[in-house]
């Protein structure tokens, strides 16, 4: 009983401590794509990144975890990846950290609607109230045909969106594969995929900003590195909702670097988004047990 208690206290540390990891990850990428193209900027990420996740699912899976039955699956999800990276990535140039990462939160909603709509899963009505309400925060949220409607605004919708695909796209992988198998070969599959079109938007590296991909390469493995952990600790319906707590470190890494300050709308918005999107993943886990 108490070694249960421990791996849950374990699980729900680590997944907040990812969480922040991810967020700095986040803000750093802010940061960077003031003076870089977001391709650039994921290419000497995933660059760096890669001999630590190399390292990891060695040291976690041994040799074969460093093998994959299924290649192509990867290399289309690292498509997915790529993509979703650079639509936040671009939004977050333009939009405050904290209104972006809230945006973001509706990839559950997504996920529980193209289950519904393309794998034929069911869909209780509880759930299907979940996702209206949760696009109804998103709609608070942008304001649509309001004086401070953005276009940008649809960058982090659209990113959700194609984070969803990627997660469902998980179908795809060979089952025996280890999660240290998927995040390496999602970290090359990303290196490979940039590199094609970093050069067309190159911009000599500053020596100032080299330290900054660095630590934007180590927030990134580390977030996704203790997020993975997390999950084998606790249970997933415990540990999954905490990854809204993304915003709290959002908005302060916002007000704290750039002065952002959301306005009531954004927090409202956010807040019916995130009260849905827990409704749709302990929904879920309820469903499977």
């Amino acid at each position: 009983m108490e070694e249960t208690r421990q791996n849950r206290l374990t699980g729900i540390v680590l997944m907040i401590l990812g969480v922040a990891c991810l967020s700095v990850n986040d803000a750093l990428a802010k940061a960077l794509t003031a003076s870089y193209s977001p391709v650039q900027v994921l290419f000497l990420r995933n660059m760096i990144a890669l001999p630590f996740a190399v390292a990891l699912a060695w040291r976690m899976g041994g040799a074969g975890a460093l093998r994959s039955r299924r290649p192509v699956a990867h290399l289309a999800r690292g498509v997915l990846w790529l993509g979703a990276a650079v639509l936040f990535f671009t939004s977050i140039m333009h939009l405050q950290l904290a209104e972006a990462t809230a945006l973001i939160f509706v990839a559950p909603l997504f996920i529980t609607a193209l289950s519904a709509a393309f794998l034929a899963e069911q869909v209780g009505w509880r759930r299907w109230a979940a996702v209206l309400a949760g696009f109804a925060g998103v709609l608070i949220v942008i304001r649509p045909g309001g004086a401070s409607f953005q276009a940008v605004s649809l960058l982090p919708v659209a990113t959700a969106f194609v984070y969803a695909l990627l997660m469902l796209s998980a179908r795809w992988l060979d089952p025996r594969e280890s999660v240290w198998t998927l995040l390496l070969w999602l970290t090359g599959a990303g290196a490979l995929l940039s590199a094609l079109a970093a050069p067309f938007v190159w911009r000599e590296v500053q020596a100032d900003h080299l330290w900054l991909f660095v630590a934007i390469s180590i927030a990134g493995t580390a977030g996704m590195t203790m997020m993975t952990q997390a999950f084998r600790f606790a249970p997933a319906a415990l540990v999954a909702p905490l990854d809204y707590t993304a915003l709290v470190w959002a908005t302060a890494l916002g007000w704290l670097v750039w002065n952002e300050i959301p306005d009531t709308a954004t927090f409202v918005g956010a807040a019916i988004i995130i009260a849905s999107g827990v409704v749709v993943i302990l929904r879920e886990y309820a469903a499977k047990e």
